[in-house]
């Protein structure tokens, strides 16, 4: 028997991510698909390039989208730039610092992890203790740490990176079109970010940019990348090369929408964009604690786009959610590692940070609770 066509219930997305997608980046998917080395597709490859470095504001020529979600991102900075038995330096204060640790200790690094708790910050004297001990090739930390709601202020830690020789490295994932990400001011050696977040377009697609210095770093490795799919030498001859050389089938329709996607942000402009996001932000902070509701994290360190608001005790988090789900149409996700039944993480990105989502979220939430 045949199964009918898919038909997906309208969500509306509020939780760590995915994010809804504005009507014109959905549309943008439902145009004709083209071939990957077609020359109408190159031009639209080369105005994404463009308008990627315009929100990471940076002038880096190695910047484009990875086919692959924000993961991939983070695994193509890592792979280009550790080679077997280089030493990292890694901050981890939530799950997705853990990951880039794991995926260091994957690419063959000696890794030194920076660790403070869950729902706090790396700080920058944490990071200048390990340098004393450790000459690291690369720094890395999670700017919008998604699984607690933290924002780590980076400046300064990457000016410590660079006084001891080594590039900075930093996960944009939750960050990127919510709030201020300056790749050049703070020079940031390698980023990564991903499309259904603050960027609002769909799942699938991984910006990243890469620096001169970074470059340099990746033309003086002593052995191939271990990633094909992922090698920046390989990929930037397919997105700038000239001529255009083949590497792999890329995800046409998604960066139709990534490219609709960075259209709408540049045209709210950057500034306004965050402005949106921190009005959103406060409005639920303020709506949540007149319901007796707290978040999970310091208000000097709080991320915009990503609340974890604390479970009251004696209520059922998994069944709360549930219902949020089945009779209010609203995703929220679940807390993670020892956060786990203890946070909705309510999140506001991109096209689903509203005023009238946080409206609905807490109307919500006094009906159930």
């Amino acid at each position: 028997m045949t199964p009918a066509t898919v038909s997906p219930p309208a969500r509306n997305l509020l939780g760590p991510g995915p994010s809804n997608v504005p009507p014109s980046v959905t549309e943008a998917m439902q145009r004709p698909q083209l071939g990957h080395l077609d020359p109408a597709y190159l031009g639209i490859m080369d105005e994404i390039q463009a308008m990627l470095r315009e929100v990471f504001i940076t002038e880096n020529e190695v910047t484009f989208p990875v086919s692959g979600t924000g993961s991939a991102g983070m695994e193509f900075c890592l792979v280009n730039l550790i080679e077997p038995g280089d030493e990292v330096v890694i901050g981890v204060n939530g799950y997705f610092g853990g990951r880039l640790a794991d995926i260091a200790a994957r690419s063959g690094a000696k890794v030194t992890t920076v660790e403070s708790d869950w729902g706090d910050i790396i700080r920058p004297e944490q990071i200048a203790t390990a340098l004393e001990t450790v000459k690291p090739k690369l720094v890395a930390i999670v700017h919008a740490e998604t699984s607690t709601g933290v924002l780590t202020p980076v400046e300064e830690i990457s000016r410590l990176a660079h006084e001891a020789g080594a590039l900075m490295v930093l996960d944009t994932v939750t960050s990127l079109g919510g709030c201020p990400v300056r790749i050049d001011d703070w020079q940031i050696d390698a980023a990564y970010s991903a499309s259904q977040k603050c960027l609002g377009s769909a799942c699938g697609v991984a910006p990243v940019t890469l620096s001169p210095r970074a470059m340099e770093t990746v033309a003086k490795r002593r052995t191939p990348v271990q990633s094909f799919y992922l090698d920046v030498n390989l990929l930037q001859k397919y997105w700038a090369g000239s001529p255009r050389a083949y590497h792999h089938t890329a995800p046409i329709l998604m960066n139709y929408a990534l490219h609709e996607a960075l259209r709408l942000v540049l045209k709210e402009g950057l500034e306004a964009r965050w402005a949106r996001h921190e009005a959103n932000h406060r409005a639920l902070a303020a709506g949540l604690a007149e319901q007796g509701l707290e978040l999970g994290t310091p208000e000097a360190i709080r991320l915009w786009q990503l609340n974890p608001v604390r479970v009251p005790e004696g209520v059922d988090e998994a069944a709360v959610r549930l219902a949020l789900l089945n009779e209010h149409n609203l995703e929220v996700g679940p807390g993670l590692g020892p956060y786990q039944g203890k946070v909705w993480r309510i999140g506001l990105m991109g096209y689903s940070s509203s005023e009238e989502n946080v409206d609905r979220v807490l109307a919500a939430l006094k009906a159930l609770l």
